[in-house]
């Protein structure tokens, strides 16, 4: 058998197998918890808007301007978004108005609440593979 790297040692006593330290690990649920939260936000920004009794969005641009809208698509390309994750989101809407010109807001509100639920499930420490 070879020897043992201290990494190696570490990631045997966390009981991993797969070389990585705990503060590798910890470090990837805290990634993976960052992307859920910022998507969720992003979701939710735009969830009211959704349906029949859906509420108006008042946005200052950044030249000043006001625009008013419950269109989604409208809502999320005004957005200044930073977070990859909830890029993603938006990019997720503009490809569903390219595609099929309607339910961009329904598709945002869909990935956040199944974000929501893979939350819970990493939460109750399954692992992310299996979800």
């Amino acid at each position: 058998s070879l020897p043992r790297t201290n990494s190696q040692r570490k990631s045997t006593m966390a009981g991993g197998n797969t070389g990585e330290t705990l503060q590798e690990r910890a470090k990837g649920k805290d990634i993976r918890l960052s992307n859920i939260v910022a998507a969720k936000a992003v979701a939710n920004a735009v969830r009211t808007s959704l349906g029949p009794r859906g509420m108006d969005k008042l946005m200052q641009l950044s030249s000043g301007e006001v625009l008013i809208s419950n269109d989604g698509a409208t809502i999320l390309s005004k957005m200044n978004v930073l977070h990859p994750a909830a890029k993603m989101l938006v990019e997720l809407s503009q490809s569903q108005d390219i595609e099929a010109g309607d339910g961009t807001t329904t598709v945002v509100v869909i990935a956040g609440a199944l974000l929501e639920a893979c939350g819970a499930l990493l939460s109750k420490g399954i692992h992310p593979t299996a979800i």
